[in-house]
């Protein structure tokens, strides 16, 4: 069912942050995709969506968004949930971004909530081995595992 964004934001950051971490999809300049696990951590707030990734800012990662900004974000359990974030991906690299983001995910709950400085190649959010990636999504799908096993539960998608 198609819906509004203040509708399916609030079920997709909740199954989102249950579910923790998702294959993340981008392009390279060919083409050709690439995914790998991910960690975002999801805002709603003011009536905005957006989704914080700390990453490294490998060669790999900043050529395949140089060619295409975008990355697809796809959630899965066990329990056959699933969500779907299509978003465009821009780094941010200034140092009050970085230890925003830092200290989101560090002062955020279990289990989408972790300490940063566990990854031992992030000496903090000035590393240059740290960076983060603002997602701003354009396309989201929330389909409850019910929704596809028993044909009980609402299937939510909201576009741009």
């Amino acid at each position: 069912m198609s819906t509004t964004l203040p509708d399916i934001a609030p079920p997709f950051v909740a199954m989102a942050h249950r579910i923790v971490w998702c294959t993340a999809a981008t392009v390279d300049a060919r083409g050709r995709p690439r995914s790998r696990v991910l960690h975002p951590i999801w805002t709603w707030e003011d009536g905005t969506l957006t989704g914080w990734i700390a990453t490294a800012p490998t060669q790999t990662k900043r050529a395949h968004l140089d060619a295409s900004p975008y990355v697809s974000c796809n959630y899965w359990a066990e329990n056959q949930d699933t969500c779907v974030a299509e978003c465009r991906a821009e780094w941010a690299f200034d140092l009050p971004t970085r230890e925003a983001v830092w200290n989101r995910f560090k002062s955020a709950p279990a289990p989408v909530g972790y300490d940063p400085a566990v990854i031992p190649m992030w000496e903090g959010p000035q590393s240059e081995a740290f960076a983060v990636l603002r997602l701003t999504p354009w396309r989201l799908r929330v389909m409850p595992g019910t929704a596809m096993l028993t044909g009980e539960g609402e299937v939510l998608s909201w576009q741009a």
